[in-house]
């Protein structure tokens, strides 16, 4: 069995210059959850371990393949008092398949913690009915009642609990971001805008902002809400709270939405 950890184990290569060398076959492209983790994981290899990531901003702009190993080139930007700011592109075949800008934070722990938005009431996650995540390493999931219930295509959930099964992750911030970006790109809410032949496709960009770490050894609710579908492309925003409601990490992604090809 494939693990999350395997996944995320990155080879130094040279300074600023990292390997993914855990390959697998499957028949569809690399999944960009996965690529986003494992540069997030290249990133944090080249700050201070006081730094914490907070934000991920990135392009998915080639299909990359699973079954290949795949490099990660990270540039340092800059690294300030607080803040540290890192780039970095993933290749294959010598073409970058996905760009990133990461940054890290030292946490400000003695800083006001508040949040404006209440975890939506659903069912518990043990009460849920359990689910696969399709393609996730180390992830169980259970699927609650949907709130957007007859629109679109009910294919993929809008509101789900998911808990990474290797709690020592959790244990390391950097792991931790990996972990959590890893199962942010597994659904959308774009599918509520399947209809008249148009469908959700590829994802075209992805971003992550991580309020609390030390959040994927517990169960997570990711609950997404559609925004805006025009000019071919889809956007969705999501947020992801522990069982206790505190919301741990803010979601935003478009994709493609294209007529349905026949």
């Amino acid at each position: 069995m494939s693990t999350l950890s395997e996944l995320l184990d990155l080879e130094e290569l040279d300074n600023d210059l990292f390997r993914a060398n855990y390959v697998f076959d499957e028949k569809w492209n690399l999944y960009g959850g996965q690529v986003a983790a494992q540069a997030l994981v290249a990133a944090g290899r080249t700050v201070d371990a006081d730094r914490v990531p907070h934000s991920l901003h990135g392009y998915f702009l080639r299909a990359g393949s699973a079954s290949r190993p795949t490099i990660f080139q990270v540039t340092n930007d800059r690294d300030g008092g607080s803040f540290s700011a890192r780039r970095v592109v993933a290749l294959q075949g010598g073409e970058v398949i996905f760009s990133a800008s990461l940054s890290f934070h030292r946490p400000a722990l003695d800083a006001p913690d508040v949040q404006e938005h209440l975890i939506p009431e659903t069912t518990a996650p043990d009460e849920a009915r359990t689910i696969e995540l399709t393609r996730l390493f180390s992830f169980e999931g259970s699927r609650t009642p949907q709130p957007h219930k007859g629109r679109g295509n009910p294919e993929w959930p809008t509101r789900f609990w998911a808990r990474c099964t290797e709690p020592a992750l959790a244990k390391d911030p950097v792991l931790d971001a990996a972990a959590l970006t890893y199962v942010s790109d597994y659904s959308s809410a774009l599918g509520l805008y399947s209809r008249d032949g148009w469908e959700p496709g590829s994802s075209l960009d992805h971003a992550i902002w991580f309020h609390h770490a030390g959040v994927t050894a517990d169960w997570l609710l990711s609950d997404y809400q559609g925004v805006r579908v025009a000019h071919g492309r889809g956007l969705y925003t999501g947020s992801v709270y522990d069982t206790s409601g505190r919301l741990v990490a803010s979601i935003a992604q478009e994709a493609l939405h294209r007529r349905k090809r026949t």
